[in-house]
């Protein structure tokens, strides 16, 4: 899916000012109808009203940008990030989509666990029936080929537990982690886990006792990653010999790492293979797919398969 463009206000403080809100809203509907210029003299209006209000700053780069200026829509993401450093906003991943940030870092838990919480609730319906999202069930195909069942199995980036569903019958055991606690509640009330935690996968995995899984899957989960390394290592610590690690991302055909239109990361194949030599995996498998639509086009993306060597 594409995000929502504009901010996750439950995220801020509001502005306080009942008149920039209102604007605010008109601005918003102006944005989301495609007319940047209406839109960015709204967002001007507002930030006159409420000149350090960083949801604000955000919309109006999103509507110069909509309008071609980007040297302005620049500058209005650093202001909004300035203002709110902890970026539950997102205007880092809006920088480096643009290269004025660092692709692989663009992406912090605080904006990633906000976008998520305001989405748990649509979060199937959406992707299963609007998206036609196939990622888990293409994961367990490939999964299912090369092993009939599991013992111990880690659900990285879990979400509300589409990926769980995919796999629980042919796993003895599901542990998941979501960086979402909207995400986790969801996950936890359909029953599938054996056990579920809201951190990183990093972290989770970190915590975990060397060798405690025979499986490490990521489904959809790489595309909110941009530095890969740190991720494979902790999955390379939580594996035990011969255990797997299976994922989706979204795939480029530049020489690096990406942040798209959609504000995901997008990896391309030698990074992917470099990280795995890295940390110590064997790439069994690297497919060019699709497992999601957006706007009605196939997104490009990786099905991989690595095993610890």
């Amino acid at each position: 899916m594409t995000d929502p463009v504009l901010p996750h206000l439950s995220a801020v403080p509001p502005s306080g000012n009942l008149l920039a809100d209102r604007r605010f809203t008109y601005g918003e509907a102006l944005l989301k109808e495609g007319d940047g210029e209406a839109a960015a003299d709204l967002f001007r209006q507002v930030l006159e009203l409420a000149p350090d209000w960083a949801p604000a700053w955000l919309a109006l780069g999103d509507a110069e940008l909509l309008c071609r200026r980007e040297n302005e829509a620049l500058a209005a993401w650093q202001r909004c990030l300035g203002l709110h450093p902890a970026d539950l906003l997102g205007a880092q991943p809006r920088l480096a989509r643009l290269g004025a940030g660092d692709a692989g870092q663009a992406l912090g838990h605080g904006y990633i666990a906000a976008l998520f919480d305001e989405y748990a609730d649509r979060f199937d319906a959406h992707l299963t029936e609007t998206l036609q999202y196939r990622a888990p069930q293409m994961l367990a195909d490939l999964l299912l080929a090369r092993q009939p069942r599991f013992k111990r199995v880690f659900d990285a980036g879990c979400g509300t537990g589409l990926m769980a569903a995919a796999i629980r019958p042919r796993a003895d055991v599901i542990v998941g982690c979501d960086l979402s606690s909207a995400m986790v509640a969801q996950a936890r009330h359909k029953g599938l886990y054996d056990g579920l935690s809201c951190q990183d996968v990093v972290g989770a995995l970190q915590a975990e006792p060397a060798a405690s899984y025979d499986l490490v899957v990521a489904a959809d989960v790489f595309v909110y990653i941009g530095d890969l390394l740190p991720v494979f290592a902790a999955c390379h610590h939580g594996l035990e010999r011969h255990g797997y690690l299976a994922f989706t991302t979204q795939s480029t055909t530049q020489e690096r790492v990406v942040i798209g239109e959609d504000l995901r990361a997008a990896h391309p194949e030698a990074y992917l293979r470099t990280c795995a030599h890295t940390v110590g995996f064997a790439v069994l498998t690297l497919d060019a797919v699709s497992v999601r639509q957006d706007r009605g086009q196939p997104v490009p993306g990786w099905l991989c398969l690595m095993q610890k060597a």
